[in-house]
């Protein structure tokens, strides 16, 4: 079976190494030649337009920063795509929006599967992101060996709604357990507490979530440098709170939570990482959470 990914952004290109790495055959296509060149040394190969991929593979891949990316792709990639084939949507969207664009894809006689992923880009580059599948039981289980291949956990959550809800959140609560650990460590800076001696403190207490065991470190290493974005957090937030105004939810935390990253956008930029929004903080209070020994950049393997 042939894959098509397109979409090598932080997240995207280490999925596609991975896939490609686990012996399928991909062809690959990004906006920018040059995010392909770790897949491409993994054994892939590269289109040299959208149409071309969507016509040579059997399964097209997207994973992008927006819905509107999304459907700029699927306006050229859809009509070159064979029927019979599958389009699995990687990206985390609004699942109104991928369920307009299956509907398209199923009038062509191609399916669909919402293949959204968490867990972090360091996860991603190790192989062992979780990936939340929605979509019909016989395409995942036509897909599932290569799903596995880009992740580690794969679980079917029911339908494109399903999955594309649940993956919201999972960011959703990241983020909110993101400003609490600033919150926390500042708390423990002010009282005079060694701030290596409190990360390990929370980590090993009731307190502790996967959020301050990743995002925490480069946070106390300064360079805040989690491979994700503001805008991309500002985006996942919005989706958040619109779905539970969708469904009737009062999302307290989370609307508070979407105000600070609206926020931590207009005074850092979009293309600060998320992290940053901790940095509101410090600079509030004028101390910085330092202390040695923490990494830049999370590797795979760490937490």
């Amino acid at each position: 079976m042939r894959y098509g990914f397109i979409g090598l952004g932080n997240l995207g290109r280490h999925l596609a190494v991975n896939l490609t790495r686990g012996g399928f055959d991909v062809e690959v296509y990004d906006l920018q030649r040059s995010a392909a060149d770790a897949v491409v040394a993994a054994g892939a190969r590269w289109a040299d337009t959208i149409a071309a991929l969507a016509k040579s593979c059997d399964c097209l891949i997207t994973c992008l920063p927006s819905p509107a990316a999304t459907a700029k792709v699927l306006e050229q990639a859809l009509p070159a795509m064979r029927h019979g084939s599958t389009w699995i949507e990687m990206s985390t969207n609004d699942f109104a929006e991928v369920e307009t664009l299956a509907a398209r894809a199923q009038i062509l006689g191609i399916e669909t599967l919402a293949c959204p992923v968490t867990g972090g880009v360091h996860r991603a580059e190790a192989g062992d992101i979780t990936v939340l599948v929605g979509g019909a039981q016989q395409t995942f289980a036509a897909h599932e060996p290569a799903l596995k291949a880009m992740g580690g956990r794969v679980i079917h959550l029911g339908g494109i709604e399903q999955a594309a809800v649940t993956k919201v959140v999972t960011n959703m609560l990241a983020f909110i357990h993101l400003i609490a650990a600033g919150e926390a460590l500042m708390l423990c800076a002010k009282a005079g507490v060694d701030l290596r001696a409190a990360f390990e403190a929370i980590a090993a207490s009731s307190g502790n979530s996967f959020v301050h065991e990743t995002e925490s470190q480069v946070i106390l290493n300064g360079s805040y440098d989690i491979g994700f974005t503001m805008d991309l957090a500002c985006k996942d937030a919005g989706f958040a709170v619109e779905f539970g105004r969708r469904f009737g939810v009062p999302l307290r935390l989370a609307g508070v939570m979407e105000q600070t990253f609206i926020e931590g956008r207009a005074k850092y930029g979009g293309d600060a990482w998320s992290s940053m929004i901790v940095k509101l903080l410090e600079d509030s209070v004028g101390t910085p959470l330092r202390a040695p020994g923490f990494p830049a950049r999370l590797g795979p393997g760490d937490a």
